[in-house]
């Protein structure tokens, strides 16, 4: 089993450190909500309803964003430039050491 540490922003601006699992085929919305985070995911992960919506510092998560990821986001609030699903990021070694900032409600 392989951990990677991410680090996330809450609402209060407080930072927390995460240790998740990459083996659990989990999404960055599964760990938010593991660490019970304010995390709604209310469509179950399907893209459908912007309740995970988060701000990521990386470049290169922005880069690989769906169609249906974007259109979704088209119809939220508080979009920033870096502003993605946590559903549509999936827990791989790639995010080991990344910080993501949860979106307001």
């Amino acid at each position: 089993m392989s951990d990677i540490k991410i680090y996330i922003l809450d609402r209060d601006q407080k930072k927390h450190s995460l240790i998740v699992p990459t083996d659990m085929n989990m999404n960055l919305m599964e760990a938010c909500k593991s660490y019970e985070f304010p995390v709604e995911g209310i469509c179950g992960g399907m893209a459908m309803c912007a309740s995970c919506q988060v701000y990521v510092n990386s470049e290169n998560l922005l880069e690989n964003i769906s169609e249906d990821e974007k259109a979704m986001l088209s119809e939220a609030f508080h979009i920033k430039p870096n502003s993605r699903l946590g559903c549509q990021i999936p827990i791989t070694e790639d995010l080991d050491g990344l910080e993501f900032e949860i979106a307001p409600e």
